[in-house]
């Protein structure tokens, strides 16, 4: 396919797959459970930080998350006790356990009492990509005491991550697509910033399609695919994360 022919290819997955019902299966199923700004970006930055693995299994933790936070995220995260920290100390999905857990609380309410909530923390660049944002993020995050352990759970793209999840995050927040999937919740960023979650799906259709030719998913094989996805779409280029993955999960491409 030529580049013209191949943007007509993608822009009708995007149609087919940027459907409500895409939200019955996928993880971004647990935010749409809240209403407030708040409760929504919290619920949905700790889903996307467990969004590796069996979907089903992402889903039902990110469920027992909200229920163990009283199904109020951000009330819990600004006025929890330590007792209440205590009930968290079971969670474990894959190697995120208990631990990291609390800390992403404590993390959490750091950033929303003294650095002005998550948007104001990401919202903080003028680059036209995030993955500076990305890492500026990650040194707030963990600029209180923590286990050594966490880091590992926000990824970094300046140590060459493609940081899939936080970017995850990032469409779910920034993006407004009108069809009540992604939120756009968030004004201070644009569309156009936004990077594809780059994840086995996604990476291997890529390849297929010709937009992406580096074997790793990582921080490299990620600005290779911004640059290819920003032909198809400058404004909006991450639209296409729901063709690559789309054909990549459901149509096994």
């Amino acid at each position: 396919m030529n580049l013209t022919e191949l943007k007509s290819f993608l822009d009708e997955k995007v149609v087919e797959y940027n459907q409500p019902k895409f939200v019955e299966s996928d993880p971004i199923q647990i935010p749409h459970k809240f209403h407030a700004k708040e409760d929504i970006e919290i619920a949905a930055f700790l889903t996307a930080t467990i969004a590796w693995g069996n979907r089903k299994m992402i889903n039902n933790n990110a469920k027992k998350m909200m229920e163990l936070l009283g199904n109020s995220p951000y009330d819990f995260v600004m006025n929890h006790t330590e007792e209440d920290l205590e009930s968290l100390e079971s969670f474990v999905h894959r190697t995120f356990n208990g631990t990291d857990f609390v800390f992403f609380i404590r993390a959490l309410q750091n950033i929303y009492k003294n650095h002005g909530g998550l948007e104001a923390v990401f919202a903080n660049t003028k680059e036209e990509r995030m993955q500076d944002a990305i890492s500026a993020f990650k040194d707030v995050f963990f600029s209180i005491p923590y286990p050594e352990r966490t880091r590992k759970h926000v990824s970094d793209p300046k140590k060459g991550s493609a940081a899939k999840r936080i970017n995850m995050f990032l469409r779910w927040m920034v993006r407004d697509d009108n069809t009540g999937v992604d939120f756009g919740i968030w004004k201070t960023l644009s569309p156009s910033q936004l990077s594809c979650p780059l994840d086995v799906h996604s990476g291997n259709v890529a390849r297929k399609l010709g937009l992406l030719k580096r074997k790793q998913n990582d921080a490299k094989a990620l600005l290779e695919l911004d640059t290819a996805l920003r032909k198809l779409d400058p404004n909006d280029p991450v639209k296409y994360d729901f063709a690559l993955f789309g054909l990549g999960v459901f149509e096994k491409f």
